[in-house]
């Protein structure tokens, strides 16, 4: 077990493995109290066992979490662990709101219970003048475009951002731990009032080419693409970057995403692989009509360093809570960056997860770093 606290978040990471796992990560967070515990679990984990024990583990904390596609931990990127995170009830008044099926969204009746609920903190820290919103979404159901267009309705001039669960590289099952239960279908939105100044930001690394092609047919339900330019999806998109269809792979998608330009602003629609008969499944929102532009990467390391560096300006640096796309940690390894990306994490205070999509404000991205800055009050 691993254990480092800085001064707003408290954080522990152990084996996904660790007979004890959650009591080791209780002792490693402290004595707290904590308004909320987030815990990031490894697929490997038993994670029936360990949502029965979240109920007692960490006292009368509510607890919350999600499967991912590997973790970050105090020492940057991991697998195969458990990341925790405590939330101090000095800073913060939080009400983790759990949506139990994504297939059936009451959009009205949702809305209507965020108000209410950011009303309630809103009594119960009445000069903490500082909100914010972190969402933890089923990755597999294809909900999370629906789910965050609504959770902005209802969230208003509220931020927020979160990661879609994940289940490493298999995509086969992901899940929502909520108060016990572990739940496929479904999203936490964990509402958060502090004295602590909190910036909620989305990093990318990547820019927008030239080259550009159209969807021409498409399955929007199923985030599954068949025609590009009116030619099969995926032996198309080979044919623009200059390769054989049978050579796309998860890091030719990482170096190579998509990009729509939506409100003036371009966002990643990243493809998730090849279905066999050749269409192009995505990670986000897809549609007919769509014209899609090939995006260039940046270097990552320094595009990273970069943005985070920019959040300590002033000389305050932050503690962070983030969620990274799984194609960047995909990335990062392939060129052979993990090291110097696990660094630059460590060194910042970053902790949090790899997903299978993000989400900023009433958007579901992908390839993205998404998070909250926190600072201490006064700074």
């Amino acid at each position: 077990m691993v254990q480092s606290e800085g001064p707003l978040l408290a954080r522990a990471h152990v084996a996904a493995d660790e007979p004890q796992a959650l009591a080791t990560l209780a002792a490693g967070l402290g004595p707290g109290p904590f308004a909320l515990v987030i815990l990031f679990l490894s697929p490997q984990a038993p994670l029936a066992a360990l949502a029965a024990q979240s109920l007692t583990a960490f006292g009368d904390t509510p607890v919350i979490g999600c499967t991912t596609a590997g973790e970050i931990s105090a020492n940057g990127y991991a697998e195969g662990s458990i990341v925790a995170i405590g939330l101090p009830r000095a800073h913060f008044v939080t009400d983790p709101i759990l949506i139990p099926d994504l297939s059936t969204l009451n959009r009205d009746q949702l809305i209507g219970q965020l108000i209410r609920a950011r009303q309630a903190l809103s009594a119960k820290a009445p000069h903490w003048a500082h909100e914010f919103g972190f969402l933890l979404v089923d990755g597999l159901s294809l909900k999370e475009d629906e789910l965050a267009f609504t959770l902005a309705s209802g969230l208003g001039p509220v931020p927020f951002f979160g990661g879609s669960a994940g289940d490493g590289t298999d995509f086969g099952q992901t899940f929502i731990l909520h108060q016990g239960k572990i739940c496929a279908n479904a999203a936490v939105l964990a509402l958060i009032r502090s004295d602590c100044r909190a910036h909620v930001f989305k990093l990318d690394h990547l820019h927008p080419s030239a080259r550009r092609m159209v969807v021409t047919s498409a399955t929007p339900a199923a985030r599954v693409v068949h025609q590009i330019n009116a030619e099969p999806a995926a032996q198309e998109y080979a044919r623009l970057l200059g390769k054989d269809p049978s050579q796309l792979t998860p890091f030719t998608f990482a170096a190579h995403p998509v990009l729509v330009r939506i409100g003036g602003q371009h966002h990643v629609r990243a493809i998730r692989q090849v279905a066999p008969n050749g269409d192009l499944i995505f990670f986000s929102a897809i549609d007919e009509g769509l014209v899609l532009t090939l995006a260039e990467p940046q270097d990552m390391v320094s595009h990273l360093s970069a943005g985070l560096e920019a959040l300590s300006r002033g000389g305050t640096r932050p503690s962070i809570l983030a969620c990274d796309c799984l194609l960047r940690r995909v990335e990062a390894q392939e060129k052979q960056m993990t090291g110097a990306i696990s660094k630059l994490l460590r060194g910042h205070g970053v902790t949090g997860f790899s997903t299978y999509g993000e989400q900023m404000g009433g958007m579901h991205v992908n390839q993205t770093l998404t998070g909250v800055a926190l600072y201490p009050p006064g700074s």
